[in-house]
């Protein structure tokens, strides 16, 4: 699976397990994603889809290496597409 792939299928699952904010956009926190069944089984690398949505502005969070435990508290913002793209 190649990074584009990768980053569409993340942004479904914070969509599945995130909460839509007023904004049009999804938060989800690190641990909510690291640590569910499915996208255990999706993700091989799951930190580095999450670097990749960042560099492409897709999605926020502080810092930039996220780490299992230490950082599952850390909230993720998938941004709300923009006005034109909305269907």
């Amino acid at each position: 699976m190649n990074v584009e792939e990768e980053v569409e299928k993340l942004k479904v699952e914070i969509h599945r397990l995130g909460t839509k904010q007023p904004d049009g956009s999804y938060k989800v926190t690190f641990g909510v994603l690291f640590h569910d069944d499915r996208c255990a089984n999706i993700f091989e690398a799951l930190v580095g889809t999450l670097r990749a949505a960042k560099r492409r502005k897709l999605l926020t969070y502080d810092g930039e290496l996220l780490l299992q435990g230490v950082h599952d508290n850390v909230e993720i913002v998938l941004k709300a597409p923009p006005p034109e793209a909305v269907a």
